[in-house]
């Protein structure tokens, strides 16, 4: 009886061992079935993820660009405006070229005394000494001629850069000065049709200089200029970067508004008075308003 028991366990162990053999052979077909299944499918998910981390890179990089803090200095040659250097030195504006006029001389001068202002010793008694509003007390004496000039002369620096500003949203005439054309503004950033100020700072061929044209005229004009906004945005142009001089080209004096309130965001003023034709007393209620 021992016998036939331990015949049976025999059996039963070598019937045990060939089922286990035969299951091992079974699982390692569907093992290889599988992953000759799963390798198309692992290629695929290799791909859709390559795919998604490109398209998460480009995503990231689209939002990098188009973000609100984007920096301003990033150039957008579409928007690009071409000074012509040449044609302005022709109508009386300062040279650029290695050309010594007197001209140059001349706003060589009066640069100076601002410059000084602005970075010497002095700078740190006035707030916002490198914001530098042009004016005039009435319409038409040269105020947008001295301030294409200024920045002109001042991005001539080694070692600074310019902001034109066109203020005088009643009359703008720094970009038809120019000879350009553009489609947007400060007025447009105000009112908050372009969302970034980056939107509405122009490059130009000149490396050192940008240009924010006026835009549009708008029947809030001097409520925008006195807004928190703008406010806001003169504090950012005298603040961000260390060695910008922004000159803002402000309407006339008397009479209008906007003046008195671009004023109040100047640190230093330059008021231009035209040689035979402005009155004296004109020129004192100017001032007295600054």
């Amino acid at each position: 009886m021992n016998n036939t028991i331990e015949k049976a366990l025999a059996r039963q162990k070598a019937a045990e061992l060939e089922k286990s053999k035969q299951s091992a052979q079974t699982s390692s077909e569907n093992i290889d079935s599988n992953e000759s299944k799963a390798a198309p499918q692992t290629n695929s998910i290799e791909k859709a993820s390559a795919r998604q981390q490109k398209n998460i890179i480009a995503g990231a990089n689209s939002a990098a660009i188009s973000k609100p803090d984007a920096p301003e200095d990033v150039i957008n040659l579409d928007k690009m405006i071409n000074i012509d250097v040449a044609e302005l030195e022709q109508q009386g504006f300062v040279s650029l070229t290695s050309t010594r006029s007197r001209i140059n001389e001349e706003y060589r001068e009066i640069k100076r005394k601002l410059l000084k202002n602005a970075f010497g010793f002095l700078s740190s008694t006035i707030d916002r000494a490198n914001i530098i509003m042009v004016t005039s007390a009435r319409p038409s004496e040269g105020k947008t001629f001295t301030a294409i000039n200024l920045a002109m002369s001042i991005a001539a620096e080694k070692d600074k850069t310019v902001l034109l500003v066109d203020a005088d949203v009643l009359k703008p005439n720094v970009i038809r000065t120019l000879g350009e054309k553009t489609d947007s503004g400060l007025m447009e950033y105000l009112i908050g049709e372009k969302e970034n100020l980056s939107e509405v700072i122009y490059p130009t061929n000149i490396d050192k200089l940008k240009i924010i044209p006026a835009g549009r005229s708008h029947h809030l004009s001097t409520e925008l200029l006195a807004s928190k906004k703008m406010e806001d945005t003169i504090e950012e142009f005298s603040s961000r970067y260390s060695d910008r001089v922004v000159i803002i080209d402000t309407p006339p004096m008397l009479g209008i508004n906007e003046s008195a309130i671009l004023a109040g965001f100047a640190g230093q003023a330059v008021v231009v008075v035209e040689e035979g034709r402005a009155k004296l007393t004109d020129i004192r209620k100017a001032v007295d308003l600054l």
